[in-house]
C-alpha cells in the first residue's frame, strides 16, 4: 500500500529543441507549462503527513522563479542536453526532491505537461529516505 500526495504549478517558460531537423520545433516557443509533483511512500510521520505540503509549496515556488519566462537554453542545467519535456521533468525532480528528504515519502514523480494533451515524466528517489539515490545521467 502506498500513500501519494500531489502538488501542481503552472507558468510560462520558453525553449527551442536542439535535436536534428527539429521542425518548427527548433525555433525559440513558448508553453504554458504544468508541473505536477507527486511524492509516494508506504508510511506517514508522526504528523499523519507523507511530505509537508508547504515545503513541496515553497520548492515549487523557488523553481517557478527561476524557471518562469526564462529560456530553458540559456540555464546551465541544460548546458550539453536538449531541452525537452523529459529533460525538463528530470531537472525539476532533482530540484523539488529535497523538499521531502528525512520524511516518509520514498519517491518523487515529476509530470510535465507543455499543453493539454502532451506531458512527459521523471520518477526517482528521494534522498535521505534510505532508497539508493539515482546516479544522475548524461
Amino acid at each position: 500500500m502506498t500513500y501519494r500526495t500531489t502538488v501542481t504549478r503552472q507558468f510560462v517558460a520558453q525553449h527551442y529543441l536542439t535535436v536534428p531537423d527539429p521542425g518548427p520545433e527548433g525555433d525559440l516557443h513558448s508553453h504554458v507549462f504544468s508541473v505536477e509533483a507527486a511524492f509516494a511512500g508506504p508510511s506517514l510521520n508522526e504528523y499523519d503527513y507523507l511530505v509537508d505540503i508547504d515545503d513541496v509549496r515553497a520548492a515549487l515556488d523557488e523553481a517557478e522563479e527561476r524557471y518562469r519566462d526564462a529560456t530553458l537554453n540559456d540555464l546551465p542545467e541544460f548546458e550539453g542536453y536538449n531541452p525537452s519535456v523529459e529533460r525538463f521533468a528530470r531537472v525539476l525532480h532533482d530540484r523539488i526532491a529535497p523538499a521531502a528528504a528525512g520524511g516518509s515519502a520514498e519517491t518523487l514523480r515529476v509530470t510535465v505537461w507543455e499543453d493539454d494533451e502532451a506531458a512527459a515524466g521523471y520518477e526517482g528517489p528521494i534522498a535521505g529516505t534510505g532508497v539508493d539515490d539515482v546516479v544522475a545521467d548524461g
